[in-house]
Order: structure tokens, then sequence, then C-alpha cells
């Protein structure tokens, strides 16, 4: 028996380490996806799986209405690289229910309840997060949705301000939209959204849950713009694989967060390996070498001359617009050049690696494209 949801790869994997995965018959694969940003300090960190390993062994679980050692040391670690004036920490189990919080927890502190999004943006799979996620192949089985929802053209200054209005709750946007296609907003945009939003009494959400952890090159892709939410919400590589997201919050925002509560919430073991994960971003300085490594990629790509429509990104989350089927690509990376990568919509590489990686993995990474893109043109 199996499951029914997800289409699997005739990969089965064993074990990995560092950037690396490996399968059942021993064949090594560069991983250069990440399992959607979900390993930034690589497979198996040393320092993640001891902290695994004793909180395990000392404690597996206890509801978060009690205090914990390892949910505490979160909170501060979190707090403590979060953007300033976000030092509310929320902690829950995904992405997606990282986003149901803060959704919920806007429509609380501001009373309203419409909801703005942008066209192509991605933010999860449950009903709240669908309801602001922007393909139709994601929503359409499961309408009708959460309603009071206005989507917006990602980018148009005009569009999003006219869609703000006295009933507005919240803006949600991604710095970066990754399954959107790989799409960095302009400072300006966010900057403007930043304005637009204070004025009206609106919070502005950020979903960082793809983008943040460094892997822009900054350990928040808002940053880039200067700007600072009212909500920020994380996951995916927060626990190096383990389920956890965080939905960090203004105090105007945590202090009328209305009633909400998850029985997983900051269990012990993922807690320590989250606070692993970030000790470890931190002290190996990782958001800097993403910055690093992503400037090589990107002039590295460029030197190639690749047959392609485009390169863009920022850091270590990079999108290569083709001009066949991404699919068609990434089977042959796999396959004859044990690359894994990732899609953005059907024509979109996407190229999000550990933030580990060096210039001899970019350099695989780029030579296997070469060969794939230039050898069937």
């Amino acid at each position: 028996m199996s499951g029914f949801v997800y289409n699997e790869k005739p990969i089965r994997i064993a074990s990995g380490e560092g950037p690396y995965l490996y399968a059942e018959d021993g064949t090594e694969y560069l991983d250069f996806g990440a399992s959607y940003a979900v390993t930034p300090v690589g497979h198996c960190h040393p320092d993640v799986v001891s902290a695994v390993q004793e909180q395990a062994a000392e404690l597996l679980f206890v509801h978060a209405s009690y205090p914990t050692d390892a949910r505490d040391d979160l909170y501060a670690k979190l707090a403590a690289v979060a953007p300033e004036g976000l030092e509310n920490v929320w902690l829950n189990n995904s992405g997606t229910e990282a986003n149901e919080a803060a959704l919920k927890f806007a429509r609380s502190a501001t009373g309203k309840s419409k909801l703005v999004a942008a066209k192509r943006g991605f933010h999860g799979r449950t009903m709240g997060s669908l309801s602001v996620t922007w393909k139709k192949k994601f929503r359409a089985p499961f309408e009708p949705l959460v309603d009071d929802v206005e989507f917006v053209t990602y980018g148009d200054e005009e569009e999003l301000a006219d869609a703000i209005d006295d009933d507005t709750a919240a803006v949600i946007l991604e710095p970066v939209q990754g399954e959107g296609g790989v799409n960095p907003a302009t400072k300006t945009f966010l900057q403007d959204a930043r304005e637009l939003t204070a004025d009206a009494g609106t919070a502005l959400i950020f979903d960082e849950v793809q983008t943040g952890l460094g892997r822009t090159g900054a350990f928040w892709a808002c940053e880039h713009a200067g700007v600072t939410p009212d909500v920020l919400t994380t996951a995916k590589g927060l626990a190096s694989g383990l389920p956890i997201g965080a939905t960090l919050c203004a105090d105007w925002i945590a202090e009328s967060a209305g009633s909400h509560g998850s029985t997983f919430s900051g269990s012990p073991v993922v807690s320590a390996a989250a606070e692993a994960t970030l000790s470890v971003l931190v002290e190996e300085n990782l958001p800097e070498h993403a910055a690093e490594m992503g400037e090589y990629l990107r002039s590295e790509l460029e030197a190639a001359d690749l047959p392609v429509r485009e390169v863009r990104g920022h850091g270590l989350l990079v999108g290569i617009e083709v001009k066949r089927g991404a699919n068609r690509v990434l089977k042959e990376l796999a396959l004859s050049h044990g690359v894994l990568a990732l899609p953005a919509g059907r024509s979109v590489v996407r190229l999000l690696p550990p933030l580990t990686v060096d210039t001899e993995h970019v350099d695989t990474v780029v030579s296997a494209l070469a060969d794939v893109l230039g050898g069937n043109e």
C-alpha cells in the first residue's frame, strides 16, 4: 500500500548527509531542491541530530500549556533573530498553519474581514491559506473557500492601493514568490505595501515560509527592502525537516490575537531541532554564505550562456525560466547527472539548495544544466 496524493519519483531515498542524498542502490544525488528549502543546514547536520537524540531521550512530548526548557530556548532564539518588533512567537506545525494563524490573528486584531493577496502567490493548502493562494488548480477542487478575498497583480502598487479599504484586515505577500515562478518583489512595492497598510490600520503579513532563514542572503527576505511587517511566517527549514511553523507578531497583533491553539505546538523534540538549526545558521553565518554562493551561481549561469529566457532570484533561491517544460529538464538532471532540483510552474527550474553548498557544488549543477539544456536545443 502507498500514499495517494503525491506522484512518487522513481528514486527511493535511504540516507542523506550535507548537500547529498543517497538512494537505496547507493546512487549519490546532489540535492539542489532541499525538499522545498527544508534542509538549510544540510541533511543530518550533527548538531541537529544530537539535539534531537538528547531531547528524545529526556522528553518526547508534553502539551504547550506546560513550560519546557526546549520550547523556551526556541522562543528566545526566534525572538533574537526576528525582525525588530516581531518578538511575539506562535509555534505550530507547518507553513500553511503559520499562515492560517496569521490570517486569524489579523482578523481578530483589526476587527475586519477582507484579505488582499497577490496573483501567482502561494500560501498553503489548508482552507484559509488556500483562499489567499492564486492558482486555480490548487483551489478549484475545494471551493467554496473562505470569502472576502481580493487578488492584485504582484508588484502593482496602484492595484494594491485600490484594493485596500476600510474593511481590509490584512495584506499577505511573499517577498519572493516561490511556487509562482521565483518572482522577487521590488523594494518599492514592499515599501508601498508597508505604508498603505499602516495608513489603513491593516495588518501586513509577509509569508517567509520559503524565503526566510537566510535563503535569500539575508536572514529574512524583507530585510532587503528595509520593511518590517506586522506578522511574519516561517516554516520549512526551521527544524531541518521536522514539522514546524512559526508566526511572529507585533505587539498590537499579539495583544488582540483571539482564541487559537494547537495540540502539537512547540513539541520538545521539534523545538530542540529548531533551536539547533537556528544556532547553526547564526554561528556558521549561513545567510552571508548564501548571498555569496547565490551571486556566484547566477554569475556562472550567465557565463554559461544557457539557452534560457531568464535567471532571477535572491541568494540561493534561484529560478531559471527555460524554453521547454521544466519537468523534462528536471528528470534529465536527476537521471543523467544526479542533480535534484524543483519546478516552479511549468517553465521554471527552481534551485534552493542547502545554504552550506560551495563553489564545487555550484559548478557541478551549472555543468549539468549546460549539458541538459545545450544538448536539447
